[in-house]
């Protein structure tokens, strides 16, 4: 079913719900992402686990004239279906950009229980500036957005088995935004101190990781007190898309071990 929830500062936040199970997992995409991306998860975990899809400010259905895009804004949107749906234990799964704002939404949401992080914040030492963000991503997106994702973006995003279909979806997806759009949402990831609000969390966070770029579990256990990952082999950075049956196996037993 579709549904809206209200932010802080007043945006429309779509969100689907399915299923019935005592547990909530909220599944939240990544940078210019949209429901659709954990549709192969919906259908797998639908049996046992009440499963929510939002749309962060900014993507797919929910309202994108927000005018102070912030960690914290988007956080609340988080918080505003998770206060929306009728759920007592929640699980945050976290997909690239979103597992930096799962992190500050726990906060602020008593009844999250974890955390799993996807793709995402393997190493909490290593971070881009605002500076550096500027200067490598946002100065190509503003010249030539359409080069960018053809030829700049692939050698970060994705690897040798990447599925051609799965390239070309995310690629024409991405297409779809105008250059400034996509620099906005993706700017409060660089002007956060996410190490800070790691050393916060409490709740035990799992991570499943591709192996394409390595993930530093002794930095990560510096900040975040309950860390533990798993890898998924030979995919790029989208591994519920890339791989989806066999990422729903590593996910169902991530989650059996955080229930």
């Amino acid at each position: 079913m579709e549904k809206y929830a209200v932010s802080s500062d007043g945006q429309k936040i779509h969100y689907k719900e399915s299923g019935n199970g005592n547990t909530a997992i909220i599944l939240i995409h990544g940078w210019l992402g949209n429901t659709e991306w954990w549709t192969d998860q919906q259908k797998y975990f639908t049996n046992n686990y009440h499963v929510i899809q939002l749309d962060l400010a900014g993507h797919g259905k929910s309202d994108s004239s927000r005018k102070d895009w912030t960690s914290s804004r988007y956080a609340d949107d988080i918080k505003a279906v998770a206060d929306a749906i009728d759920s007592q234990e929640i699980i945050l799964i976290g997909h690239s950009m979103s597992g930096a704002y799962v992190l500050e939404a726990s906060l602020k949401i008593p009844k999250v229980k974890a955390l799993v992080l996807v793709d995402t914040l393997k190493n909490l030492d290593e971070s881009f500036t605002e500076e550096q963000a500027e200067e490598i991503m946002f100065t190509r997106y503003r010249t030539d957005f359409k080069y960018a994702v053809e030829n700049f973006l692939p050698q970060y995003l994705f690897v040798e088995k990447t599925p051609i279909a799965v390239k070309e979806r995310l690629q024409n997806e991405f297409l779809q935004n105008e250059p400034e759009k996509v620099i906005n949402v993706l700017k409060p990831l660089y002007k956060t101190d996410f190490k800070s609000i790691a050393k916060q969390v409490q709740i035990p966070v799992i991570a499943i990781n591709s192996d394409a770029s390595p993930t530093n579990i002794e930095s990560n256990r510096k900040y975040l007190k309950n860390y533990d990952y798993v890898t998924i082999t030979e995919v790029g950075h989208y591994p519920m898309l890339e791989k989806p049956e066999e990422f729903n196996i590593i996910l169902d037993g991530v989650l059996k071990k955080l229930n």
